[in-house]
C-alpha cells in the first residue's frame, strides 16, 4: 500500500503530497454537501412542497452528522487525542470549525422557512399559524382538542430538591418551563416532552390551517400545571452522541454487544443543544450545566427547532406544488409476467439472465419487478438448491426477508449475512436475525473488526448441464423503500467466475478467513485497494506513453488519502479525470501542477445519488480495434473511503457486456452534461451550481427518467434508451 508520502514512482520535482494543503477536511466537505441540500429548499425553481421536504431532509442529515461525526470528535477530544488528520486539523480544531460553519447554515434554514417557505405556503392556501393568530372559535376548538387528545399523553417532570434532573432523550422536542408555586418564591424548572405519537402539525381547519403541537402545548400549560404561575417557557432539543463503542473484538456474543450499544446510545453524552432564541438565560445555563455542554454547543434558533415533521405536508393532494410523480417501471427484460408473484417458477427468469447480463437502475426500474422477483423466483423454483444474501439494511416489512424464509420453508439451503453493526438499523436487524433463525436459516451476524457492506445475493440452481450460479451485485441495499428514492445500480449475471467469487465471499461470512484471490470481483479488504491503485497507475502509464488516458468515477465519497494521492499523480501524468462525488471529497481540483486535469462534480436532485461506477479508458477508445486494450467499467458497493477499502467487506464487479457498458457510459455522460442539478467544485472546496442559461435544461435524473420511459415505450430490452441525447455531439467517453 502506498501513502501520500510515497514518491518512488514520480519525479523528484513532484510536489510533496503529504502537505496538508492538498487535502480538504472530511467533515467540512460533508457540510458543503449539506449546504447543497439546503440550497434545494432555497431554490425558487424547486416546487414548493419539495422545498419543504428539503428543509426536513437538511434537519435529518445534520442530526445524524452531529450524532456520528461531532460525537466521534468529542470522544477523541475527551480521550486527549491531538494527532491531526491528513488535512492538518486536530480533533478540537475540527470540532470548533464545524460549530462555526453550522451556525450560519442553521440560521439560513430558519430564514428560509420564516421569510420564504411559510409565506409561500400561506399564499398557496396552506397556513402554519401562531396560537395568537387564531380566532376565538379556533382557540376554543384547539383547547378542546388539547384537553381530549394531548393532555392525557403529557408528563411534566419537575427539577427541584425533591426531583432529580429529568432524563432527556436524543432528538426529542421539549418545552422547558419556569414555574412559581407561591408569590415571591424562586421559580423552578419543569420539562415537558412533546409527544411523538401526536401529529406535530395540528389541523386548525381541514387541510388549510395548522398549528405546531409545541405552540398548542405552550398555550395550555395552565391545564397541565394548574395552581402555579408560568413564569417563562422555551422549546429546546438536544442531540446525543451515537458513537458509542463496544469492544466487539472480544465480545463473545455479538448480539448482546449490539444490544448494549443500543442501550448505551440512549444515555450517551450530549453534543448539541438547540433552544428558542428568546429563551431565558437562566434556562440556557441550567441545561448547559446539567448536560455538560460547552457554550459553543448551544444553538439559539428563531422558529421551529425540528423541520422533519413538516414533510407530512408533501402528502397533501397539491400536484401544483410538487414535481410530476414518478413510478418505477419494470425492466423490459422482465416485463412478461413481471408481477412479483411468489407462485411464479424461475425458469423463464433464469433463462433471461443466462442469455445476457441485466443492468438494473433504481428507482427508474422497479425494485419489486426485478430484485424482488429474482428472489421470489429463487424461493419457489424447484430447481434452486440454495440462496445466499448479504443484508446491510432492509425495510421494516421486508419482502426480501420473507422470500428467504419462504425459500427455507420450501427446502432450499439458505444462508444470510445480516450486518448487526449497520448504524441506526441495529434494532431492526436484530429483529430480522431472530425471525430468520426461527425458521432454521443459518445467519451470520458480521465479522470481527469488519462491517459487511457488500450488497450481494447468490442463487445456486440445478440445470440440465450442471449447477449454475446466478448473482446479483449492487450498489444499494435490499430495501424496497429506499429503492424508490435512492439512485442505485445492480447487475444480474450468470457469469461463472463472478458466481464462484461470491461463493468465496459468502464462505468467509461463515468460515474462518477471507480468501485473498478472486477471479473477477474486487473485494475489500483484500484485493480492492490494490486493484484500484493499479488501475489508476495504469492510466498514468498510458498518458505518459501518449495513449488515451481517462478516469471517470462516480461515488458517494472520496476520502481515502492514498487514493487522492494516486489521482494527483495520475493528473500530473496527464490523465483526464472526472470525479462525480455526491458528498465528501478530500481532493482539490484545479491546483496548478497537481490536479489541472481533474474536475469534480456533485449532483443533488429529487433522488439521492447513491450509485458507484468506475471507468478506466485503458489506452483505447471504445472504437479501438486493439482487443488487448479496451475500456473497463466497474460497479459495486464501495466508495473510495478508507473504511470501505480497509475496514468493510465490499464487492465491486466488472461489467463486460457491451450493451451494459454503453448504458453506464451514457449515465456518466448525462451527469457530465447536466446544467441544472450539477455542481462544480472549486479548489477551495466550495461549489458552484451550473445553470442552463439560454440552453435547454438538462437535469440528470429527468434525462434518465425520460431514457427509461423511452426504453419502456419502445420495448428496448436494454432498459435504457441510450439514443436519448444527453447533449448532442458531447458524449465524450469512448469517442474518438
Amino acid at each position: 500500500m502506498t501513502g501520500p508520502d510515497d514518491t518512488d514512482t514520480v519525479p523528484e520535482s513532484t510536489p510533496d503530497l503529504s502537505d496538508p494543503e492538498f487535502y480538504l477536511n472530511r467533515e467540512l466537505s460533508h457540510l458543503e454537501f449539506q449546504r447543497r441540500v439546503l440550497h434545494e429548499a432555497l431554490d425558487e425553481r424547486t416546487p414548493l412542497l419539495e422545498r419543504v421536504r428539503f428543509l426536513g431532509l437538511f434537519t435529518k442529515n445534520l442530526d445524524e452528522f452531529f450524532m456520528k461525526r461531532v460525537g466521534g470528535l468529542k470522544q477523541q477530544i475527551d480521550a486527549g487525542v491531538t494527532d491531526p488528520t491528513v488535512d492538518g486539523r486536530t480533533p478540537r480544531e475540527q470540532w470548533a470549525e464545524i460549530l462555526q460553519m453550522t451556525r450560519p447554515l442553521f440560521d439560513r434554514q430558519t430564514d428560509c422557512y420564516r421569510e420564504t417557505i411559510r409565506p409561500a405556503l400561506a399564499a398557496a392556501g396552506i397556513e402554519i399559524v401562531d396560537h395568537d393568530d387564531l380566532t376565538a372559535a379556533e382557540r376554543d376548538r384547539m383547547r378542546d382538542y388539547f384537553e381530549e387528545s394531548v393532555l392525557p399523553t403529557l408528563t411534566p417532570l419537575a427539577f427541584d430538591p425533591a426531583h432529580p434532573f429529568p432524563f432527556i432523550s436524543n432528538l426529542s422536542l421539549s418545552i422547558g418551563a419556569y414555574v412559581r408555586h407561591e408569590s415571591g418564591a424562586d421559580p423552578t424548572f419543569t420539562r415537558v416532552k412533546i409527544p411523538q405519537n401526536r401529529p406535530r402539525l395540528v389541523p386548525v381547519t381541514d387541510g388549510t390551517r395548522y398549528l405546531l403541537l409545541e405552540d398548542l402545548i405552550c398555550a395550555h400549560l395552565d391545564l397541565l400545571m394548574p395552581n402555579v404561575e408560568i413564569v417563562d417557557t422555551a422549546t429546546f432539543r438536544i442531540t446525543r452522541n451515537a458513537e458509542v463503542r463496544n469492544d466487539q473484538e472480544v465480545a463473545e456474543d455479538l448480539i448482546k454487544a449490539i444490544e448494549k450499544v443500543i442501550e448505551q446510545r440512549r444515555f450517551a453524552t450530549a453534543v448539541r443543544l438547540e433552544i428558542d432564541a428568546d429563551a431565558p438565560p437562566a434556562m440556557v445555563d441550567l441545561l448547559r450545566e446539567q448536560l455538560d455542554l460547552d457554550p459553543e454547543e448551544v444553538f439559539h434558533r428563531s422558529g421551529p427547532l425540528d423541520y422533519r415533521d413538516l414533510t407530512t405536508l408533501t402528502d397533501l393532494n397539491r400536484p401544483d406544488l410538487t414535481r410530476d410523480s414518478w413510478s418505477p417501471l419494470p425492466h423490459p427484460r422482465f416485463e412478461d409476467g413481471a408481477s412479483a408473484d411468489a407462485s411464479l417458477t424461475g425458469s423463464d427468469l433464469f433463462d433471461t439472465i443466462a442469455a445476457d447480463d441485466v443492468l438494473l437502475h433504481h428507482p427508474y426500474h422497479s425494485f419489486e419487478g426485478t430484485v424482488q422477483r429474482f428472489l421470489d423466483a429463487a424461493a419457489n423454483d424447484p430447481d434452486v438448491l440454495a440462496i445466499k444474501a448479504a443484508i446491510y439494511r432492509t425495510a421494516s416489512d421486508s419482502q426480501v426477508i420473507q422470500r428467504l424464509i419462504d425459500a427455507a420453508d420450501n427446502g432450499k439451503q439458505v444462508a444470510v449475512m445480516v450486518e448487526l453493526k449497520a448504524r441506526f438499523d441495529e434494532r431492526n436487524n436484530l429483529q430480522w436475525v431472530r425471525k430468520l433463525e426461527e425458521h432454521g436459516i443459518h445467519v451470520a451476524y458480521g465479522t470481527v473488526g469488519l462491517k459487511t457492506h457488500t450488497k450481494t445475493a447468490l442463487v445456486v440452481r440445478e440445470e440440465d448441464d450442471g449447477v449454475s450460479l446466478y448473482s446479483h451485485i449492487a450498489t444499494g441495499n435490499y430495501h424496497s423503500e429506499t429503492a424508490k428514492g435512492y439512485v442505485d445500480l445492480g447487475l444480474l449475471t450468470a457469469d461463472r467466475d463472478i458466481g464462484q467469487d461470491l461463493v468465496t465471499v459468502f464462505n468467509f461470512f461463515t468460515g474462518p478467513s477471507l480468501d485473498e484471490e478472486f477471479r473477477k470481483l474486487l473485494v475489500a479488504p483484500v484485493t480492492m485497494r490494490e486493484r484500484f491503485t493499479d488501475l489508476i497507475r495504469r492510466e498514468a502509464d498510458h498518458a505518459r506513453d501518449g495513449r488515451p488516458a481517462r478516469i471517470v468515477a462516480k461515488m458517494n465519497a472520496l476520502e481515502d488519502p492514498d487514493i487522492v494521492a494516486e489521482l494527483y499523480r495520475a493528473s500530473m501524468a496527464g490523465v483526464d479525470i472526472d470525479l462525480i462525488v455526491r458528498d465528501i471529497c478530500r481532493l482539490r481540483p484545479g491546483i496548478e501542477g497537481v490536479s489541472d486535469t481533474v474536475d469534480v462534480y456533485s449532483v443533488v436532485g429529487r433522488f439521492l445519488e447513491h450509485s458507484r461506477i468506475f471507468y478506466f479508458e485503458n489506452g483505447a477508445r471504445a472504437s479501438d480495434p486493439d482487443a488487448d486494450r479496451s475500456p473497463e467499467y466497474y460497479l459495486g458497493s464501495a466508495d473510495w473511503m478508507t473504511r470501505n477499502l480497509d475496514h468493510r467487506v465490499e464487492a465491486v464487479t466488472p461489467v463486460d457486456d457491451p450493451d451494459l457498458r454503453e448504458q453506464l457510459r451514457f449515465i456518466l455522460e448525462v451527469v457530465r452534461n447536466d446544467n441544472r442539478t450539477c455542481w462544480t467544485m472549486n479548489a477551495d472546496g466550495s461549489y458552484d451550481q451550473r445553470t442552463p442559461g439560454d440552453e435547454p435544461s438538462r437535469a440528470t435524473q429527468s434525462v434518465l427518467m425520460d431514457a427509461v420511459r423511452a426504453a419502456h415505450d419502445r420495448d428496448d430490452d436494454r432498459g435504457l434508451d441510450t439514443e436519448h441525447p444527453a447533449s448532442p455531439g458531447d458524449l465524450l467517453i469512448g469517442d474518438d
